[in-house]
């Protein structure tokens, strides 16, 4: 990024407050007790997940994992 920014005291055009959606630090840092559990899932979802996993470079279980406490959490 080669152009420079250049800064004005005028006006700035239409903006938009957003609501504060990001979870506060206390959040982050709180680790969920775990439990660990045995499941049989088909192999079509494993693969699905194994891919999902791959191109987004994280792990497949992870994401199975917050895909658990999504749903657990809509219907509290």
């Amino acid at each position: 990024m080669t152009t420079k920014i250049k800064y004005t005291d005028g006006p700035i055009g239409d903006i938009r407050i957003i609501s504060d959606f990001l979870p506060s630090p206390e959040e982050l840092a709180f680790k969920e007790e775990q439990v660990k559990v045995t499941i049989g899932l088909s192999k079509s979802s494993v693969d699905f997940f194994r891919k999902q996993a791959k191109d987004h470079h994280t792990q497949y279980q992870k994401m199975i994992r917050r895909l658990l406490d999504v749903y657990v959490a809509q219907h509290q």
